[in-house]
């Protein structure tokens, strides 16, 4: 076969045409690096060395499970509650003590309580941001949007990067097959939720995607396959037979046309290698009674909602199951991972009325059983101190109920949850005002928690980061918020 191969195939059309191999993998990263305009090297003594001192400093992190909660939940409703306000501002859920004194919380997340030792509130997170696009790519990336705030507008390769994405390129020295995941879907609007891709830091810093089949109750990542009919060691030969058609110790610069295509394919070539990825993925693996622990609901779920029905939303029987694959994949040695609770809008958190029924019979069990398993879990394995475990929405929601009981966007003000990581839990951060609207004390923005996420890395925001035309931009348009640690 490989003879064939060699007489078949001159150099120049193996290096351009990766599909005649059956390298899928390879050229799919070309094809995006060659849409996202790649980031260029650039000058020795300039960018490159200055991206990578970030990451040679001590880490104090090994992972961070990043879940974001698409739609917006409800600050007042969960982890803010303002029992002292107005009827129409606290609304009808009790808060209840937790295992941190002093901290009460929605009586609907009674795990969560039992954790909250673990956990810490960021109470004042705010930006300007009242559509869901607009906001979702100010929180995934850490800035605010050049478009402003508006919905459907699409990521292009000139939009910002996600914090995976920077974090990827900081690391791109360390050669990690996988550093950056994300799962279980991509989320979507009208169009593609912006801040979920490399912007402008191009293909190679683009998420290993997992989509999930909830049928099978299963995962799986198109990039891992190969195709019909080869093998690992058939994948050799032709890996064998690439390396033999190169010129030796030619530069990159040399065959200009086949720079990016060798990266691309040596980056292909080294996931396909990657067993402990491969193996993360197979979360049957896991005992039936871990997996419960998490949250398992076969079946077609409870009765539609009257207002459309967020447990129908895709997927949303394995919402648990997210976390326990995220957890499987930090022990794969993934350092970032993203979590993203709901695909489609409409189908989420966005509870414009109805929020008590939608919160308390749909929304809240399956996040307050998943979370407070993967936190459990962690610590049992050993993983909590080096695991930073981060979950937020886009925005909260208006302090006043609207006509038809249900809350609206409200960016203004909302509550995030860190823990894991050397988080001193059982501790709040920040405060809102008495009806939840506007921080009180200690206002955090997107970039604070950004900058948050890479200190505890090791990575600082100033670190340097660049775009295709070498404007370079700070890893982070914040400062970490280090005396929660």
């Amino acid at each position: 076969m490989t003879s064939e191969l060699e007489r078949a195939l001159s150099r120049r059309s193996l290096l351009r045409g990766g599909s005649a191999l059956g390298l899928n993998l390879g050229a799919l990263w070309q094809a995006q690096a060659a849409a996202a305009q790649v980031q260029r090297d650039g000058p020795a003594s300039g960018r490159a060395g200055r991206a990578a001192g970030g990451a040679a400093r001590a880490g104090r992190i090994r992972a961070c499970i990043f879940v974001f909660h698409y739609g917006g939940p409800s600050h007042h409703d969960t982890f803010d509650m303002k029992p002292e306000a107005p009827a129409e501002v606290r609304g009808t859920f009790r808060a209840i003590k937790t295992s941190a004194d002093g901290i009460r919380i929605c009586e609907h997340l009674p795990l969560l309580a039992k954790q909250m030792h673990r956990i810490a509130l960021v109470r004042s997170v705010h930006h300007a941001m009242t559509a869901h696009d607009s906001a979702s790519a100010n929180l995934l990336t850490g800035r605010a949007p050049v478009g402003g705030d508006r919905e459907t507008f699409p990521d292009t390769p000139q939009t910002y990067p996600a914090f995976g994405a920077i974090l990827s390129r900081v690391w791109q020295p360390r050669e990690l097959p996988v550093p950056w995941a994300a799962l279980p879907f991509v989320m979507n609007n009208v169009l593609r939720n912006p801040g979920q891709t490399p912007g402008f830091l191009g293909g190679r810093c683009a998420p290993f995607q997992i989509e999930v089949d909830p049928e099978r109750l299963a995962y799986h990542a198109e990039t891992l396959r190969l195709p019909e009919g080869v093998g690992t060691a058939r994948l050799g030969l032709r890996r064998g037979l690439l390396r033999s058609l190169e010129v030796p110790d030619a530069p990159l610069s040399a065959v200009p046309e086949t720079a990016q295509t060798r990266v691309f394919y040596e980056k292909a070539f080294h996931l396909l290698d990657s067993e402990e990825v491969r193996r993360a993925l197979e979360i049957e693996r896991e005992t039936p009674k871990t997996r419960e622990r998490y949250g398992l609901y076969p079946g077609p779920g409870p009765a539609p909602a009257p207002s459309g029905g967020r447990q129908q939303g895709y997927g949303s029987k394995m919402r648990g199951q997210n976390l326990l694959l995220a957890r499987r994949l930090v022990e794969a040695g993934v350092p970032f991972v993203n979590v993203y609770d709901f695909k489609q809008q409409g189908q989420n958190w966005d509870s414009h009325d109805d929020v008590f029924a939608q919160l308390r019979d749909h929304l809240l069990p399956p996040m307050d059983r998943g979370l407070s398993a993967l936190l459990s879990d962690l610590d049992e394995r050993g993983l909590l101190e080096s695991t930073l475990v981060v979950s937020v929405g886009e925005f909260g929601r208006t302090p006043k109920l609207n006509a038809s009981g249900g809350r609206d966007h409200w960016p203004y003000c909302y509550t995030a949850t860190l823990a894991g990581g050397g988080v001193r839990g059982g501790t709040v951060y920040g405060a809102s005002d008495a009806t939840g609207a506007y921080p009180d004390t200690d206002p955090v923005t997107p970039g604070d928690l950004g900058a948050t996420i890479f200190d505890r890395f090791g990575v600082e925001s100033h670190t340097q980061i660049y775009d295709a035309t070498n404007r370079p931009f700070p890893a982070a348009e914040g400062e970490p918020l280090r005396s929660l640690f």
